[in-house]
């Protein structure tokens, strides 16, 4: 099962530019799906996930549509042939 992974250009330095990476997870989870993100870019992990192995506060994960927050977080299911797409949180203004 292919999943592709949509990678944030603040991220990009530690996918060698990539701004998507395709990757074949061992499950259907999302935290499957990280997992073989981090295999073939360690760099990405401590930005997106903190000590506890948590999705990092100011960081927003969507499989398709769905923010991950509200589906069950990293064990939200990922079908066959899924979107996923690392966004950081913007802030700020006026």
């Amino acid at each position: 099962m292919k999943v592709t992974i949509y990678i944030p250009a603040a991220l990009r330095e530690f996918t060698d530019g990539r701004n998507e990476v395709s990757v074949e997870p061992s499950g259907a989870t999302v935290a499957e799906a990280l997992s073989a993100l981090w295999n073939a870019y360690p760099g990405v992990r401590d930005r997106v996930l903190n000590e506890q192995d948590q999705v990092r506060q100011h960081i927003n994960i969507f499989v398709g549509n769905e923010n991950i927050r509200y589906t069950g977080g990293l064990t939200t299911r990922v079908p066959k042939n899924s979107q996923i797409s690392i966004v950081p949180a913007v802030s700020g203004g006026q």
